[in-house]
């Protein structure tokens, strides 16, 4: 088939991977540098950047990455799936948009909006301390600011939208005679849920908990803010090396290791979840 227009379409996305290959290349290389005090110019090739990588310090801010990447996929599919299962199942247009408004609006706020939101309401003096505080829960204000359970329920705002979406997506494309003959055979609400509706949307939930990890692995702005230096993710670690210290090879490996490091928990997740993908669509 003649296809004229396909190097026109074909060209900015080659454009653009042969560019990012590039960025990634140099990170590659100025990751190998050896870091030279007081210059900004690194020294020769070596390795012992990633040799350094193996500290305590450092391997746990790792483990602490994937720890907070896993929990706040988690979370965000708890929560996440009952409004897809609404947003997609009820009839009343009025309720459908409200349900979509709320869980899409965080994606037309920008990072650094939704996360100062974040330390208002979470804040000794802010809105939940407040609210506790005069309701008489408490008698002193809860430390929600730079603890993971902060960061963690800032990024859940963040991943919640993207969540929605994708199990929205699997769940509409279940088909409900399958839910039918389950209950003209004895099954009721929650056993069909359990047997049906949730084994069918699996592809949805693999590829929203997927989504989730990885864009939270990236996440800067909102480790930076809501855990003041007392929470770090790679991302923080790399932003304090190469600006702070202007250790520009270190922060390069640190880089490099994280994509690496993604790439393989994916890796992990999409092995693990691949006989779970296959009781979806029979």
């Amino acid at each position: 088939m003649n296809r004229p227009f396909l190097r026109v379409f074909v060209s900015p996305a080659i454009l653009c991977a042969a560019a990012l290959l590039a960025a990634l290349a140099a990170v590659l290389q100025y990751s190998l540098r050896a870091y030279v005090p007081g210059a900004l110019e690194p020294g020769g090739f070596t390795l012992a950047n990633f040799a350094a990588l193996a500290k305590p310090l450092y391997a746990r801010v790792f483990l602490d990455t994937v720890w907070i990447c896993f929990i706040t996929a988690l979370v965000s599919l708890i929560i996440g799936y009952p409004l897809a299962y609404a947003l997609v199942r009820t009839r009343n247009a009025a309720l459908k948009a409200v349900i979509l408004v709320i869980a899409v609006t965080p994606l037309f706020l920008g990072e650094v909006v939704r996360t100062y939101s974040w330390i208002v309401v979470l804040g000794n003096n802010g809105f939940v301390n407040a609210m506790l505080l005069k309701l008489g829960l408490i008698a002193q204000p809860l430390q929600l600011m730079f603890t993971h359970f902060g960061v963690v329920t800032a990024l859940v705002h963040v991943t919640l939208p993207v969540m929605v979406i994708m199990l929205a997506a699997a769940l509409a494309h279940v088909d409900r005679d399958c839910e039918r003959a389950a209950a003209s055979l004895g099954a009721g609400p929650i056993r069909t849920f359990l047997t049906v509706t949730l084994p069918l949307s699996m592809p949805g939930i693999v590829a929203g908990v997927t989504t989730a990890f990885a864009w939270t692995f990236s996440a800067f702005a909102t480790p930076q803010l809501i855990g003041g230096g007392q929470v770090n993710m790679v991302s923080n670690l790399v932003y304090q090396l190469g600006f702070a210290s202007f250790n520009f090879p270190f922060a390069a490996s640190l880089s490099v290791a994280g994509l690496a490091l993604t790439f393989a928990v994916l890796a992990l997740l999409r092995a693990v979840a691949r006989p779970l993908e296959r009781i979806g669509p029979h």
